[in-house]
């Protein structure tokens, strides 16, 4: 796969505030995490427009088209470039995307179809169904042991360097069953961060392991779980609660869901026979 590279737009911006402690108060800088829409066009056809900060956009959109079923090998990606054509201050907020020769791609059923698979729950039952006839039943015959379990949280809290400095992005990382990092990204949205995961195997052109585990800060929603799936990702875990619909179709797919995983503890909403003492 072929790209072109540019300077990545800035992820952190300085910020005059008024910081007030107490009956105190002083004026001083702070660093915010930039926040700019990527747009995701096919052909020239605009598909899709991403709030993310602005960073591994190509694993971004790679991962975002593979998760959505708009693709279904590494192969089938051709190209990804910033858009020549378009006009400041965008000319690094709009990607092209070139398939590969011969890929099909219908851009009137993705339309329709896009909010039954990606709409964070808006749909409900209808977005399962639309997952199910896309990803099939996890397998995923491994288990986990819980003390590894425990270490992810701190492992992942460490790994994140922006965070680190601004306190407002959102990781998802991918481990092995020992516990080691294998990828880490970080985004404002946690679904993005998800998306760029994937995308770093995808344009890689390798597939991503069968038996790790995707950690995500803050919450498990619907679309986290659903992205996991796709991807054949079977053990999800993060920092804070699940939703119902994420936990449902955690369980229809077979999928061990990890909520509140935070020091020693953890609630396990499914798939509770790959964690072992």
């Amino acid at each position: 796969m072929e790209e072109i590279a540019v300077q990545p737009l800035e992820r952190l911006r300085p910020q005059s505030i008024l910081r007030l402690q107490g009956a105190e108060s002083e004026l001083r800088q702070d660093l915010l995490t930039v926040e700019e829409p990527l747009e995701v066009r096919i052909g020239g056809q605009a598909v899709a427009v991403l709030m993310r900060t602005p960073c591994d956009d190509f694993d971004l959109v790679a991962g975002f088209l593979y998760t959505e079923g708009m693709i279904r090998r590494p192969q089938d990606l051709g190209a990804l470039s910033y858009c020549p054509t378009a006009q400041p201050p965008n000319l690094e907020n709009v990607v092209e995307v070139r398939l590969s020769e011969g890929v099909d791609f219908d851009l009137e059923r993705f339309r329709r179809n896009f909010y039954a698979t990606s709409s964070c729950g808006i749909c409900g039952k209808a977005s399962i169904e639309a997952i199910r006839a896309q990803a099939p039943v996890l397998v995923g015959d491994f288990c986990l042991h819980r003390a590894v379990l425990y270490t992810l949280d701190e492992k992942l809290r460490q790994a994140q360097a922006v965070f680190a400095r601004t306190g407002s992005l959102h990781a998802a990382a991918l481990f092995d069953l020992e516990g080691e990092l294998l990828v880490l990204r970080e985004d404002v949205g946690r679904h993005n961060a998800v998306d760029k995961v994937v995308g770093s195997f995808v344009r890689a052109g390798r597939p991503l392991p069968d038996r790790a585990v995707l950690m995500v800060s803050g919450r498990a929603s619907f679309e986290i779980v659903q992205k996991a799936l796709m991807a054949g990702i079977a053990l999800v875990a993060a920092v804070s609660a699940p939703s119902t619909l994420a936990v449902e179709l955690a369980r229809e797919s077979g999928m061990t869901l990890v909520g509140f995983l935070r020091g020693q503890g953890a609630n396990v909403y499914s798939g509770e026979a790959r964690l072992i003492a």
